[in-house]
């Protein structure tokens, strides 16, 4: 990443009127014609700021006093909020939350995608606190404090914030952060082991250390104990992905979808979704949303270990599951026959690839495609999709923007229309959308 020039800056406090939010969750001022921005506040807000970055297209600035509220602001959670970057919202109440959420799908639907849904379902939403069940945790050794420090970044740098604890984090994890760092403080390695994942199922919870050099004996006992006083089972990586091992028990991961009558086994590096609760929701409401009668033939695209395959074979003929990792698509098969689910079948393949549509399953036709892509969306897929058929297409989407570039695809050139689209509160607190949209061709 290329260093910023440091300019000087005007010295002192200024004043600012708050118009919007940027998609990051910054609030937008215009001040002398130019954009500036100042995270931690909210539209309509008077606040006084001085600032920390300049260019000749932006200004950025740091909040110093809010001279008169939102009626949206509320007193945040954690105290360390405004320093950690971990979260963005928390001075937002959480109905306003979701509102700025929908609005930023609808206003990308509008800009990007040239489309709007015919319906506008209401975001769902859980428990604002302790639902993060996956994480990544930086680690450093900071001389000058004479600590440990681990959890995430301070907002717009490089350095790990100083916290104590995280209240988003699943609170078996998310209370011990300090206690954490004492404890690697104690290890010869200290300045070797740069991060932490964490994963939570929903009986165990495995922490993996990332260490760039060997522990010694005594060390390993040291974090074997210290895990087992927390119920925390520890994983070690000492390379890529591939590397990772028990450092003395193998832990069983699971997440269950109880209305489903299923249950998921999981690695600890797998991907998850990180809040079981919203999870659950979104399963519930793609199955509603398809209304799926049981003589349907459905494609289910990056499928991942079958989150969406197993809950649409309880309602289908069949279903076909494709991912691009090939031990997600072993975890699908064995989560599959776990669950005495025999109607589904799973391939492996990289649905960005040009040579997809040459397999056997993309030459097929399908009553129903459910797609749940990364970031970057599903472009590439599009005119595959359409040639498949399907009479409804189930978007769920991470991005707003990927998500209307392909809706305006499908409508705008394949003939389908957006009949429901609406907005899934996975990361309270955060700026990140999720969002799920179905499409129909009659």
């Amino acid at each position: 990443m290329a260093r910023r020039r440091r300019k000087q800056l005007p010295q002192g406090s200024f004043p600012a009127t708050i118009d919007s939010l940027s998609h990051d969750g910054r609030g937008v001022a215009h001040i002398d014609g130019k954009v500036t921005f100042i995270p931690t506040t909210l539209p309509g807000e008077e606040v006084q700021f001085h600032y920390s970055y300049r260019s000749r297209k932006h200004d950025e600035g740091i909040l110093d006093s809010v001279d008169k509220a939102s009626d949206e602001r509320v007193e945040a959670g954690c105290a360390h909020f405004g320093i950690c970057g971990g979260c963005s919202l928390q001075h937002m109440a959480a109905e306003a939350q979701m509102a700025y959420k929908q609005e930023a799908l609808m206003d990308a639907f509008e800009r990007i995608g040239h489309v709007t849904p015919e319906t506008v379902a209401a975001p769902l939403h859980s428990e604002a606190w302790g639902y993060r069940r996956k994480a990544r945790l930086g680690v450093r050794y900071v001389y000058k404090k004479e600590r440990v420090l681990v959890g995430f970044r301070e907002r717009g740098t490089s350095y790990l914030a100083d916290i104590r604890h995280c209240k988003v984090l699943h609170p078996s994890v998310g209370e011990h952060l300090e206690a954490l760092g004492d404890m690697i403080m104690t290890l010869s390695i200290r300045e070797q082991l740069p991060q932490i994942e964490v994963a939570v199922g929903d009986d165990a919870t495995v922490m993996i250390f990332r260490i760039l050099e060997p522990l010694s004996e005594s060390e390993e006992k040291t974090i074997a104990d210290f895990c087992a006083q927390r119920a925390w089972t520890p994983y070690l990586q000492d390379g890529g992905p591939q590397t990772v091992k028990p450092l003395r028990d193998v832990a069983t991961l699971t997440y269950s979808l109880p209305q489903e009558s299923l249950q998921f086994e999981f690695l600890p590096n797998d991907f998850t979704q990180v809040n079981s609760d919203i999870n659950r929701q979104m399963l519930s409401q793609a199955m509603e949303w398809l209304d799926l009668q049981g003589d349907e033939k459905v494609l289910d695209l990056f499928c991942g270990l079958g989150n969406f395959t197993l809950p649409l074979a309880r309602r289908a003929k069949s279903v076909h599951g494709v991912e691009g990792d090939t031990a997600l698509v072993e975890r699908a098969r064995q989560n599959a026959i776990r669950n005495d689910i025999d109607n589904v079948s799973f391939d492996v393949a990289n649905l960005y690839d040009e040579e997809t549509p040459a397999f056997k399953w993309a030459k097929q036709k399908y009553d129903a495609v459910l797609l749940d892509p990364p970031r970057s969306g599903a472009l590439e897929m599009m005119p595959l999709v359409a040639k498949m058929g399907a009479e409804k297409i189930l978007y769920v989407s991470c991005y707003p923007g990927t998500l209307a570039r392909d809706a305006d695809v499908l409508v705008n050139q394949y003939g389908y229309r957006m009949v429901k689209a609406g907005v899934m509160d996975m990361f309270p607190h955060t700026a990140h959308v999720e969002s799920m949209a179905l499409f129909v061709k009659d």
